[in-house]
Order: structure tokens, then sequence, then C-alpha cells
């Protein structure tokens, strides 16, 4: 919530005397058909993809102009820009953090503050593995995570590590990526089949 952002946010800044990287990445797996999902289920979404985003960009961004310096980078999925059949509201809120993103970028260009998401889609996590053991599988974790880049119909045919994105958020808080701001990268094996 936001006075637990900005306490954050606070806390970092007292401890390193400067904030020049903020990366956003929350999120839920919250993809249902229309009729399934209720208002209040609507506002916990954006709550958690959205308005978390908002909340720590506020705090985040008056450090980063007074320094004249700084990277915002959120992680969303996909989706955002290519919603599918039972994919609310996820889809709807991450296109709302995907737009947020972009107009935020040309506000703080001008401070040298650069603004970028990083769509990820099929990475092995926390998440994947909690479903592996849940669904009870005889499977490995690796042939589960095989199997389900092949339902998932993945290009590279597998599911990326988590190391994979890591690097993609480094070189976008390098001065390599100091020309790239308001830009939509998808880090998802190829699955996105939007250009």
């Amino acid at each position: 919530d936001g006075p637990q952002t900005d306490a954050f946010i606070e806390r970092t800044v007292e401890r390193f005397g400067r904030l020049d990287i903020l990366v956003n990445n929350a999120g839920t797996a919250a993809a249902h058909p229309f009729e399934d999902v209720d208002e209040d289920y609507w506002r916990r979404d954006f709550d958690i993809k959205l308005f978390s985003v908002i909340r720590a960009a506020r705090a985040a961004l008056p450090h980063m102009q007074a320094a004249g310096w700084g990277r915002i980078i959120t992680i969303t999925q996909p989706f955002g820009k290519q919603p599918g059949a039972a994919s609310v509201p996820t889809s709807i809120s991450r296109a709302a953090a995907i737009a947020f993103i972009k107009a935020l970028s040309k506000d703080y260009a001008p401070h040298n503050i650069l603004v970028n998401t990083v769509m990820v889609r099929s990475i092995q996590s926390m998440q994947v593995e909690n479903n592996w053991r849940e669904s009870g599988s005889d499977l490995s974790l690796d042939d589960f995570l095989a199997e389900l880049g092949k339902k998932r119909n993945i290009p590279l045919g597998r599911y990326g590590a988590a190391a994979e994105v890591a690097d993609v958020v480094a070189f976008l808080t390098s001065e390599r990526a100091s020309y790239l701001t308001g830009a939509a990268l998808p880090v998802d094996g190829g699955f996105s089949d939007t250009v």
C-alpha cells in the first residue's frame, strides 16, 4: 500500500543516500473468463499490477529528479499487448501498466529518467514451482517445465530462466541502454505475436 511503499523508498534513500533504480515486480496469476471475475477481483488485480506501480513511481521520482538520473523498470506480461480468451483481469491491468510506463517515459525523459517495461512469460519461478508441487505430477521439475513449454507453444521450446530476465533488467539499468525509454521488451521465448 502507499504508506509501506513510501517508507520503503525513504529507508532506501536514508541508507544509500540516493535512489537510482526502481524495479516494479508484483503480480499474481489472474487470467479468467470475464463472467467469472467480480468487481472486487478486478480492483485487487488493478491494485497489484497498476496502482502499486503508480505508488512506487510517485515515491521514487522526486529522488531521481533531484539526482538528474534514474531508471524505472516494470515487469509486465505480453498479455498486456496481446489479450487472449479467458485472460481478464490480468490482460487489462497489464495493458494499463504498459500504457502508464509509456506516458511516464515521455514525462521524465527530460530529467534523464528512463522508464521501460519487460514483458515476461513462461519463466521458471516460485509460482511455477508451486504449481508443479500442487499438481502432484510424477515428472521432475525439469520435465514438467519442458512439457509446459510444449503446451504453451513457446517457439524456443522451453521455459526461460529468471537470470534471462535479470540480464535484460540489468541492461536497461546500465549506460548501454541510455537511449532506450518507453519500450516494452518481450522476454518470452518468442511467445508474443505482436510486432
